[in-house]
């Protein structure tokens, strides 16, 4: 870690471990190393929005979390993006927005006031109540005499309602430096999204060279601040600003309602819970943690329930879409054992298989379990990061597995599917992204026995751009193919997920890009599967 994160230091040397643990102790410590104002402290002064001299809404609009009779906005005032506080002073602004049934906004159904206060980077989060279910809306922000790009959302259906179909889009993984956002551009002219599932890998931590280097190839222009690696609140904050000039991203964001949730380059790479990858120490660790955590929740279109507390966030949360399909949208990251063996491919052993080991941790599988227990719905779908699915790497002995992944927790991913399965969840979809590629899996009760029972489906969702172009048949697919019966479609393109819910089936269609280091790649399907209400097993559409 460098310098720049001495705030850390001193905060995890001031508090330690066990203080900073406690609720006090991280809202302490993260003030004492972000410069947030201590509680009780008196509100920043607010500003005459009118006074505001350039565009504030660089950022553009989102919307989230879809409820039957509500909606989440989101927004953020940032005049300079590259620059620390977006170009405001440190002063509260009032913003307007309002909600239409028509893009014109002749028939505004609801309008109000919200604050973005500087203390969360000038961004804004109004849940708007009493909607009507299943159904669009336009809104769109305004401050001083600016008004912000409109944005379309959509209420979840009536809950006893069974609509006849359900669609949504999954991605994952997005580096900026490998290449442009082009599926996302696409993926902004799919009619009748539900929702856009991102599973994880917002942002890159990663220090790029902002010369060159990793974006040679390309256009794109790096601030000189992401030469070195995303450490304190400031570095998070300037790199979501980054993201979200990305005019494609802002396109999505505008066009449909997104479900977030993280990975682990939101904050660090392949961190486990309070176990960083490298040798800091845990209590220094969470004070990064909280800092990005802090930013991610700025910065996505979460409710109020999902705003951290320190190095903590409830992330896991449960959408529910008529009694047509559940979510149950999962956190990996935050409460898991750490890797074994040191993380990366390993010949699984005693330390990986020990059944103590947990993915989820104990709070979070018993909510899932228990969600699954009292659904109604025909799909229960699990929206969640790493492969579930065993993945051997070469056919035969001496094969080695994901640390990182469900593989390196079997126990824990047996517990998954043996709760699964008692508490009655036949029709199992779970969503995946993380790995850079697209699959289509059958989850197995017995991965040893190839022609064990079916229990479920897994469909992993491609990344946006991260591993730069990729290749249809990347260099192991032979290897994996053999090696991994239950794989039913391995490709390694960047795009995204489509995935349509209905009575009768669930249907995958793999949409992938040709290139993502030039711009304006067309889009096509690689392949469709469908698995069969009551009857799990993909086969081709």
């Amino acid at each position: 870690m460098t310098s720049d994160d001495s705030p850390f230091r001193a905060a995890a040397r001031h508090f330690g471990r066990r203080g900073f643990l406690t609720g006090t102790g991280a809202a302490a410590a993260l003030a004492f190393a972000v410069g947030l104002p201590a509680a009780g402290a008196a509100q920043a002064a607010e500003l005459d929005a009118r006074k505001i001299t350039e565009d504030p809404f660089t950022l553009g609009v989102a919307s989230g979390d879809p409820l039957p009779d509500a909606v989440l906005l989101w927004t953020r005032l940032a005049p300079r993006p590259y620059e620390p506080g977006g170009g405001l002073p440190a002063a509260r602004v009032a913003v307007r927005w309002e909600l239409a049934h028509d893009e014109r906004f002749t028939r505004v159904v609801r309008r109000g006031h919200a604050t973005a206060h500087p203390e969360l980077n000038h961004t804004v989060h109004v849940e708007v109540p009493h909607l009507e279910p299943g159904r669009a809306y336009h809104y769109r922000f305004r401050a001083g005499g600016w008004t912000s790009p409109p944005g379309r959302t959509r209420t979840a259906p009536h809950p006893g309602a069974r609509p006849a179909s359900l669609r949504v889009a999954a991605v994952s993984c997005q580096a900026y430096h490998d290449g442009y956002f082009t599926a996302y551009r696409h993926l902004a002219d799919e009619p009748d999204l539900a929702a856009v599932v991102h599973l994880g890998d917002y942002l890159y931590e990663y220090a790029v060279d902002a010369t060159g280097g990793a974006r040679a190839y390309t256009d794109r222009r790096l601030p000189a601040h992401f030469a070195r690696e995303t450490v304190t609140l400031e570095d998070y904050r300037l790199r979501y600003a980054l993201y979200k000039t990305d005019p494609d991203l802002r396109a999505a964001h505008a066009a449909h309602p997104f479900v977030v949730t993280w990975d682990d380059h939101e904050t660090e790479n392949n961190y486990a819970g309070d176990r960083p990858e490298n040798d800091v120490p845990p209590e220094e660790f969470l004070l990064r943690r909280a800092a990005a955590y802090r930013a991610y929740w700025e910065n996505q279109p979460l409710r109020r329930p999902q705003r951290p507390s320190g190095p903590g966030m409830r992330l896991h949360r449960r959408l529910r879409f008529g009694r047509l399909a559940q979510f149950d949208v999962l956190d990996t990251r935050q409460y898991r054992s750490d890797q074994a063996y040191g993380d990366g491919w390993r010949v699984p052993g005693p330390e990986s298989e020990d059944p103590a080991r947990t993915m989820l941790g104990a709070e979070q599988e018993r909510w899932l379990l228990d969600g699954w227990r009292t659904s109604d719905a025909l799909w229960n779908v699990v929206p969640q990061q790493v492969v579930l699915a065993r993945r051997r790497n070469v056919p035969g002995p001496g094969y080695k597995l994901s640390m990182d992944a469900w593989d390196g927790y079997p126990a824990a991913r047996r517990r998954f599917l043996d709760g699964a399965r008692t508490a009655g969840a036949d029709n199992l979809v779970v969503l995946t992204g993380d790995v850079h590629v697209g699959y289509a899996l059958d989850l197995k009760a017995d991965f040893d026995d190839p022609s064990s029972r079916t229990v479920g489906t897994e469909l992993v969702a491609t990344s946006i751009t991260s591993g730069r172009d990729g290749t249809e048949r990347p260099a192991n697919w032979g290897d994996l193919t053999a090696a991994n019966p239950h794989l039913r479609f391995y490709d390694g393109r960047r795009g995204y997920l489509r995935v349509t819910f209905d009575e009768r089936l669930t249907r995958a269609d793999f949409r992938t890009v040709s290139a993502v280091t030039t711009p304006g790649a067309p889009v096509t399907t690689a392949a469709s599967f469908v698995t069969e209400a009551g009857a799990p097993g993909l086969v081709p559409a």
